[in-house]
């Protein structure tokens, strides 16, 4: 069974983790600080969002240099140390592999826009004016705006699927192809447990075709990935994909196990608003996001592997998108989040229950992505409230650390979400959100059933409990989750005949929950 079918994940977004030199933005120095706390939660596995070099136009996912930190985030000496400090506590480190684009700083496309003879000019994606002027194309950045700008040193346009500041490389090139190989490579021997790669499902496109997610050459392009850096180790994995579908699932993963798992967002965006609106999602249903769940579940049942999550550095936080925001919310959704079969991805501060960022004015936003959407709102009042459901800037705030902040002895770059508990409250009390993590980690890291078993839905049509089992090592769990702030009927005693594991409240009623409780048993006769 490989190793990263075993052990918890959990995501760290650096600039916002813990600041060691008091200049407000965290740093890897940082990380290290906080290496015991993660080993202490339960953690196996730490993918780290991008520290390269970079002019941070997207927060470091504008890569300047695939070989170099970034400044304020450390330097080269700091990562070894990193990644040595992490395996000494059996912690392994997944990069981020941000391959689909550069920053229009790396010095192959600033070689690239100075001449149409450049030796790295077709590593990047080039067209003609169209006829009359104008961008070649109607296609349009995923951030705002046409995908294409102009380069008057060559008159030509540039294709970008993010700002104009994060060029999409040609993965038709050969040579480009190598050159990533061999900065993998360079990476592996560094010592590092494996990638995270960044909406790999893009790098197949075919511009002229508009073919862009999911494009005609993606699977090429993974096969010769798998076979030039990746056969014959024991790297883990993980291809982010918005656009995988239950049909295209298993081409990442499964037959061939070019991938270990992949991070598909139909959970995600199955409660967006119409048009899949970000900005505007539905109220939150438990059947929409039991129905999805449940479905990947389904589809690698035998063969292939999930990577589950709710929340990372692009969504909104957890509490606040499947729940109240409260602590018995945070509670339910992480029992939800670490027994479902996958590897589990605990984005930094879901485990101290932190909601949505509270910002009250637009000023307090620092995301490319909605800073562009609040320029392009109809009036301010509006914007404010998209921005404050949908901005990736809620999952970006500060770890509150101590009471009094804990993250930087300075003002930080981003504020504080308001009403979190810190980890050292959560600490001194047995009945926080973080404790419950704790118990709920150690009890998902010595049962076999809730690594590697077998997953069986129960309940499909209940409109606010997830309920199903987890089967293997000899063992059956019975897991039921309401989450609803209201209490929940069961037409069927899902909760009987067995040993109690976990529970977030006081008491167990085999025919109903409590709003947002959470039950976990051992199956004796169930």
């Amino acid at each position: 069974m490989p190793w990263w079918q075993k052990v918890c994940a959990y995501q760290i977004y650096p600039r916002s983790f813990m600041d060691s030199n008091g200049d407000g933005i965290g740093d890897i120095p940082g990380i290290i600080s906080r290496l015991d706390y993660l080993a202490d939660l339960g953690i196996g596995m730490i993918w780290l969002s991008p520290v390269y070099r970079s002019p941070m136009r997207d927060n470091g996912y504008d890569i300047a240099d695939y070989r170099d930190i970034a400044p304020e985030f450390g330097t080269l000496a700091d990562m070894d140390r990193l990644i040595a400090e992490a395996q000494a506590r059996r912690i392994g480190i997944v990069m981020d592999l941000v391959v689909n684009h550069t920053s229009d700083r790396h010095r192959w496309f600033e070689a690239a826009r100075s001449s149409r003879d450049a030796p790295t000019r077709d590593y990047y994606i080039w067209r003609d004016p169209a006829p009359g002027g104008g961008p070649p194309s109607g296609i349009q950045s995923f951030f705002g705006g046409p995908a294409w700008t102009h380069c008057p040193e060559t008159d030509q346009y540039y294709f970008h699927l993010f700002t104009p500041e994060q060029p999409d490389l040609n993965w038709r090139n050969p040579r480009l192809r190598a050159e990533i190989h061999d900065m993998m490579r360079w990476w592996v021997a560094r010592g590092i447990a494996g990638f995270r790669m960044d909406v790999i499902d893009l790098i197949g496109k075919d511009v002229d075709r508009a073919l862009i997610a999911e494009g005609p050459h993606l699977w090429t392009y993974l096969d010769e990935m798998h076979r030039e850096v990746l056969a014959g180790t024991d790297l883990v994995t993980i291809g982010e994909s918005w656009h995988a579908s239950l049909e295209t699932g298993p081409r990442y993963v499964a037959p061939k196990g070019l991938l270990s798992m992949i991070f598909q967002f139909n959970h995600i965006v199955a409660g967006w608003g119409e048009g899949r609106n970000k900005w505007a999602p539905a109220p939150f249903d438990p059947r929409v996001l039991k129905q999805a769940l449940f479905a990947w579940q389904a589809l690698f049942d035998e063969e292939g592997w999930n990577a589950i999550f709710l929340g990372n550095h692009d969504l909104p936080r957890m509490v606040s998108a499947f729940g109240d925001g409260s602590p018995a919310a945070a509670k339910a959704l992480a029992a939800v989040l670490l027994t479902l079969r996958g590897t589990p991805f605990i984005y930094q501060g879901d485990e101290i229950g932190t909601p949505n960022a509270g910002f009250g004015s637009a000023a307090q936003y620092r995301d490319v992505e909605t800073l562009n959407m609040l320029a392009d709102a109809p009036d301010a009042k509006s914007g404010l409230a998209a921005a404050e459901v949908g901005s990736r800037d809620n999952a970006r705030t500060p770890m509150r650390w101590s009471d009094k902040g804990g993250f930087s002895q300075a003002p930080p770059w981003i504020g504080f979400s308001a009403a979190t508990a810190s980890v050292e409250s959560q600490e001194a009390d047995s009945g926080s959100v973080l404790s419950f993590y704790k118990r709920l980690l150690a009890l998902r890291n010595g049962t076999e059933a809730l690594q590697t078993g077998r997953f069986e839905a129960l309940l499909d049509d209940h409109p606010t409990v997830l309920a199903f089992r987890r089967i293997g090592g000899g063992q059956t769990v019975s897991i039921a989750v309401n989450l609803a702030g209201t209490s929940a009927e069961l037409p069927v005693a899902v909760l009987s005949g067995g040993s109690l594991l976990l529970n977030t409240h006081e008491d167990i009623n085999p025919q109903c929950l409590l709003p947002y409780q959470a039950v976990i048993i051992a199956c004796h006769d169930c």
